[in-house]
């Protein structure tokens, strides 16, 4: 054990990001010494805490309802600006998408639910009435699209993906057709964290005259992202995850500029209108991807949002993405070493440059109940998260989760294993 607590020294040590740990309120859960769930909630930052304090004292408190127009009392700009200034923040730091087109707004499920609709519409205009998604996607989104099946009368065409692994260029080759409007997937599989090949996948489904949503809440603030650039059409994503944006943090959307005035969301809303003070009867949509907006934006929670996004801008993703990869890499090395041995199985990619910034290990031949397993751990102050039926997954954020954090967490798994 001691080859293994100099090697997570030396990688902390290493760790050029490591200052920003400092940056989050660590001492805010003093029982939890190690945090191997950033993938579904990060830690909160210190400048969080300020800003949301700033913000209610000044600009909530001070400007009332005079802030939703911009002034010198009011940073960067109104609070009207605010959906499209934070979306275009998130695509520069984030998603490799150029200005005017990306905007935050409600969850993911309903901008998940928006975009579907929006292109599914435009499917059917064209004669085309199937959607293609995988089976082993996030529920969110499997039920938002049997519900606009059922709705539309359009066909799902679903694909069979390995849990431990994810969709692949090849099975959606096979799936797409002259009759697809739309295909779905999840950049990164929530249970495995297997990385899809989303230029080549876009590519394909393109070259079958079809749509291409990609949700990437699972890759968001932890894998390099060229939206633009892969000629992706959708896609959305959540902020409490990565990005540190705190518990039901609005979602982003993305809608490619190519699209804007073609596509058309569902939920028309008076802040999606062209003119929303006009308050004149009929619906006309915004110019842009503002018409993504139906209601009035959630500006107190995308306050803690800026704040992560300002600091991955410090840090940069590439940096971000090279940690990662080190991260769950030594996690690897660890599950090979002390969990293998005992009968459990990793279930996520042994190739870095196709996983993303979670571990799933199961349970396997070890006779060990996960779920049971993941209530000790917690119990215990190691905060992993537990996925049916029998996953246990290590979520390493880069900028707040340490080396020897890791290696608590999985010593600590592997004392529960051994004695199961």
């Amino acid at each position: 054990m001691a080859h293994w607590a100099a090697r997570a020294a030396a990688l902390d040590a290493a760790d050029p990001l490591a200052g920003h740990r400092d940056e989050f309120l660590l001492q805010a859960a003093p029982a939890v010494s190690a945090y191997l769930d950033g993938n579904s909630l990060g830690r909160p930052l210190r400048a969080t805490a300020a800003a949301v304090d700033a913000f209610v004292h000044h600009e909530w408190g001070g400007r009332l309802i005079q802030g939703w127009s911009g002034d010198a009392h009011v940073p960067d700009g109104g609070w009207m600006d605010w959906p499209l200034d934070l979306g275009d923040r998130i695509g520069r730091a984030a998603l490799g998408a150029g200005p005017g087109q990306s905007v935050v707004a409600d969850s993911t499920t309903v901008l998940f639910y928006k975009l579907v609709r929006a292109a599914v519409g435009h499917g059917l205009a064209r004669g085309r009435d199937e959607v293609v998604a995988d089976t082993g996607n996030f529920p969110t989104d499997r039920f938002v699209l049997e519900g606009v099946a059922a709705e539309h009368g359009v066909t799902l065409r679903w694909i069979e993906t390995d849990p431990a692994a994810g969709i692949t260029l090849e099975q959606v080759r096979a799936a797409v057709g002259p009759r697809t409007a739309l295909a779905t997937f999840s950049h990164v599989a929530y249970r495995s964290g297997h990385l899809a090949d989303a230029p080549g996948i876009t590519g394909a489904v393109h070259d079958a005259g079809a749509l291409v949503l990609w949700d990437l809440s699972h890759s968001v603030g932890s894998v390099p992202l060229e939206l633009d650039a892969w000629g992706v059409d959708l896609a959305v994503g959540c902020t409490y995850k990565y990005l540190n944006g705190g518990p039901g943090a609005p979602a982003f959307a993305y809608l490619a500029a190519r699209h804007h005035g073609l596509l058309r969301q569902p939920v028309q809303g008076w802040m999606g209108h062209a003119d929303p003070f006009a308050m004149g009867s009929g619906y006309e949509p915004a110019p842009g991807v503002r018409q993504l907006v139906s209601g009035t934006p959630p500006i107190l929670a995308m306050v803690p949002v800026r704040a992560g996004v300002e600091q991955l801008e410090r840090a940069g993703i590439d940096a971000v993405r090279a940690k990662s990869v080190l991260l769950t890499g030594f996690a690897l090395d660890l599950a090979d070493a002390l969990l293998v041995p005992h009968g459990v199985h990793v279930l996520s990619p042994r190739d870095g440059a196709r996983r993303g910034g979670h571990l799933t290990v199961g349970a396997g031949t070890s006779g060990a109940d996960f779920a049971d397993l993941t209530r000790r751990l917690w119990a215990g102050g190691v905060v992993p998260d537990f996925r049916t039926p029998d996953g246990i997954r290590l979520g390493l954020a880069p900028l707040s989760t340490s080396f020897v954090e890791v290696l608590e967490g999985i010593v600590a798994l592997e004392r529960l294993v051994r004695s199961a």
